[in-house]
């Protein structure tokens, strides 16, 4: 079937396709292909409802022309149902891979080199972002793809219906088997959760509602807009190494765009590359063999007890990203006048929608079990809500990069 869309799309024989057991690709395929002119690497992305969904598909040459390490490539098709990418392949290994590695056997050489990748990307996208920083329009912001990863997953797309989309097919009506307890949507979503003792404000009901309020794409104005990649998981980026040095580029610019709301750029990127790892979200059934996770109902509060941390590299990477991208950006817009009062809920919200709604969390829907299914929401809980009369890691976080605190 891939040979043929290659065959009708481009005019090329595609021989040897091969399609990669990828676990961090939710929403795509990618693999490898031969022709006569040599061997190639694809991408193949579908997002559900995208026919009625705003904003256009792979635009590399938006990243190129701002000056961002992006690989370009060679074929491209956008068409709903038919978005397909090819490059030619490649031997580098990508950023995901690297870091896996790291997270089950760590090296502290190689570690060293990682992040050093890591902070010189963020060294280089900060300087877009400050260049390219510039106010938007409502409508100029609603017309970024970006939104799909967020906002659009929320709603039925045509109709705009709340709850809708993958929150309504993935959680609303369904039961939850956590271990050692089974609770049913209604309930679960008004329950709030407190996780290794640390209580939490907010159910995750009460999140997904302030998150479709305040993620409206019609409501991120505010903070101005920046040409951004708005997906760079490190499943698209290449690590490149050469020596005692690394570097890092982007490929797959699904949802790239000159008018990304600012808070929503590096969103993506906090999570995925450092919060989900590691294996909880992308393997959940390894997630099963190295941690343990119980709950117990108390009243109207769910008590969480979850062995996993995150391991040294992603702590490493948690803290380059705020030194290195997340503070002076938030500074940045604070000297323009364009930091919003709600930052912090709207960076937040933006985080708590990353997991729940890339992947179904629920334990025997797709491929997660109970254990991951109970460390995965209460790491969106974490994400999303403050604690309550204490602090955690993320509320560190957060304060660390506050423009406003010294």
């Amino acid at each position: 079937m891939l040979a043929d869309l290659l065959r009708d799309l481009f005019k090329i024989e595609a021989r040897n396709v091969a399609i990669n057991h990828d676990q961090y690709s939710l929403n795509s395929l990618n693999g490898f292909f031969d022709t006569e002119d040599g061997q190639f690497f694809f991408k193949f992305h579908q997002e559900e409802g995208e026919e009625a969904m705003s904003g256009e598909y792979y635009r590399a040459d938006i990243l190129a022309r701002a000056g961002l390490p992006v690989d370009q490539p060679l074929l491209m098709s956008v068409l709903p149902g038919e978005q397909i990418l090819v490059y030619r392949r490649r031997t580098d290994p990508r950023f995901s891979d690297v870091l896996r590695a790291l997270d089950l056997n760590d090296d502290p050489a190689a570690r060293a080199k990682a992040v050093d990748a890591e902070r010189k990307l963020n060294a280089a996208l900060l300087g877009v972002y400050r260049k390219t920083l510039h106010a938007v329009t409502a409508a100029e912001v609603s017309a970024e793809p970006v939104h799909r990863l967020f906002y659009e997953r929320l709603i039925d797309p045509p109709t705009g219906a709340y709850p809708g989309g993958r929150l309504a097919s993935f959680y609303v009506g369904k039961s939850f088997a956590f271990p050692g307890l089974t609770l049913d949507w209604q309930t679960l979503s008004r329950l709030r959760f407190s996780i290794n003792g640390t209580e939490y404000r907010d159910s995750l009901g009460a999140l997904f509602d302030e998150a479709h309020e305040r993620l409206n794409p019609n409501r991120l104005a505010g903070a101005g807009g920046v040409t951004a990649h708005g997906d760079a998981h490190n499943a698209n980026v290449w690590y490149e190494a050469h020596g005692d040095t690394a570097h890092l580029s982007f490929f797959d610019p699904a949802f790239a765009g000159e008018n990304i709301p600012t808070l929503l750029a590096e969103v993506k990127t906090t999570f995925h590359n450092i919060l989900a790892h590691p294996l909880w979200l992308y393997e959940p059934s390894l997630a099963a063999q190295h941690y343990s996770a119980s709950a117990t109902l108390d009243g109207n509060l769910l008590q969480v007890t979850c062995s996993h941390t995150p391991s040294d590299v992603r702590r490493e990477l948690l803290a380059v990203k705020g030194e290195a991208m997340w503070r002076p950006l938030l500074a940045e817009l604070k000297v323009r006048g364009m930091l919003p009062s709600d930052w912090r809920r709207v960076v937040r919200l933006g985080l708590f929608l990353c997991p729940t709604l890339v992947m179904n969390l629920r334990a025997g829907a797709t491929s997660h079990n109970p254990v991951s299914s109970l460390i995965g929401l209460s790491y969106a809980v974490m994400a999303g809500s403050e604690p309550v009369g204490c602090e955690d890691t993320l509320s560190r976080f957060f304060d660390s990069i506050d423009p406003d605190r010294g």
